[in-house]
Parts: C-alpha cells; sequence; structure tokens
C-alpha cells in the first residue's frame, strides 16, 4: 500500500515537471566541495543535471526541484524557524538501487495519515522546510507541527541509537514500564515543555 502512494506522490510530482534524474553521487558532491572550498548550497546538484535532461535508468537517482526561496514554520520549542528547502541540493526522492528516500517517504506516509504533529530530534530540524516545500507540492496547504527536542544521549556523549541496539520503547515496556512512563520519561529526557505528553 505504500509503495503504491509513493508512486502515486512521484506521479503527481512528475506532472508538475519538477522530477528529474541525477547521476550525481555523494563522491560527486564532496569533489565539488573540495574543488570550491564549500559545501555545495543551493537548487540543483553539482553536475546539473536537471538541465541535463539525462533518462532514467539503473546509474541515477530521482529529485526533485525545491525551487527557490525560504519555508518559515514554528516549532513549538524553538519558536519561528525559517529554512531554505534547497539549501543543500534538489531532495532526492528514489536513489540509484530504486529506494524511496527517507525524505520522501515521511512526508508523503504523514500526509497520507494526516499526521499533525511531528516530535522528533533537533538533528532533523534542517530537514523541516524541505519537508513542508515538498509537502506543498503535493497539495499538503497546511504542514504539520513541529516540536524538535534535543537528542538523548548516552553517558559517553553518544546520541542513542536503534542500529547501536540501544534501548528502546519495547525494551522499557517489556520491562513492565507503564505507556505513560514511557512518555514521561521521554518528555522529561527530550527536554520537553511543561504539560507534555499530551
Amino acid at each position: 500500500m505504500a509503495i503504491a502512494a509513493y508512486e502515486a506522490a512521484l506521479a503527481s510530482l512528475r506532472a508538475l515537471d519538477v522530477v528529474y534524474a541525477c547521476a550525481c553521487t555523494r563522491a560527486t558532491f564532496a569533489a565539488w566541495a573540495k574543488e570550491h572550498g564549500r559545501d555545495w548550497r543551493g537548487p540543483g546538484c553539482p553536475s546539473a543535471c536537471r538541465e541535463q535532461a539525462l533518462p532514467e535508468g539503473p546509474d541515477v537517482s530521482l529529485r526533485v526541484a525545491l525551487g527557490e526561496g525560504t519555508e518559515p514554520f514554528d516549532d513549538l520549542r524553538l519558536g519561528r524557524q525559517t529554512g531554505d528547502p534547497a539549501a543543500n541540493g534538489d531532495l532526492v526522492v528514489r536513489d540509484r538501487e530504486r529506494n524511496w528516500s527517507y525524505a520522501f517517504a515521511v512526508v508523503v506516509d504523514d500526509l497520507r495519515q494526516a499526521v499533525d504533529l511531528v516530535v522528533r530530534g533537533e538533528d532533523l530540524l534542517d530537514e523541516t522546510a524541505r519537508q513542508i516545500r515538498l509537502g506543498r507540492l503535493l497539495g499538503r496547504e497546511t504542514p504539520p507541527t513541529y516540536l524538535h527536542h534535543p537528542l538523548i544521549r548516552k553517558p559517553s556523549g553518544a546520541k542513542l541509537s536503534k542500529s547501536d541496539h540501544d534501548t528502546g520503547v519495547r525494551d522499557l515496556r517489556a520491562a513492565g514500564r507503564s505507556a505513560n512512563d514511557v512518555r514521561e520519561q521521554a518528555a522529561r529526557l527530550g527536554w520537553l515543555p511543561p504539560g507534555w505528553p499530551r
């Protein structure tokens, strides 16, 4: 079902003529940065792939041209924010292995599930403007409300990570913690405002 939703969203973006094939890789961006002494900034990609009208195939990713300008939004914890959706280049929606990108999938999923509140770590704050812009291109007039909390870290200073097999919600629940206890602990560790969780 999700795959059909992603395909439908991609088709609607194609209808807007904002989807293009891109041969750039991380190495392309790194080489551009080394040559120019700074990271790539702004719409597009280092190889100007949209202008080349590359054919789609197994060795290219698909990007969405997000356009110029900024997207303002209010964060429940951090206040008014403004971001550039294309600050680091246009958004990859499907990689060269034909995997949907997280940034694309989360916007489509939130839209189809009518998610109106997104609570996540502040390491994703810079992604918000591009996700709002993508949502607008997909017809979402009002973006979700966002709350970006500080990262919860281990004593070493590293952030908690599922990939490192750090304790997760399932582990806490299996150990007998109630759902409310888990929410309260998460709110406390994430420095959420008074009254959270709601």
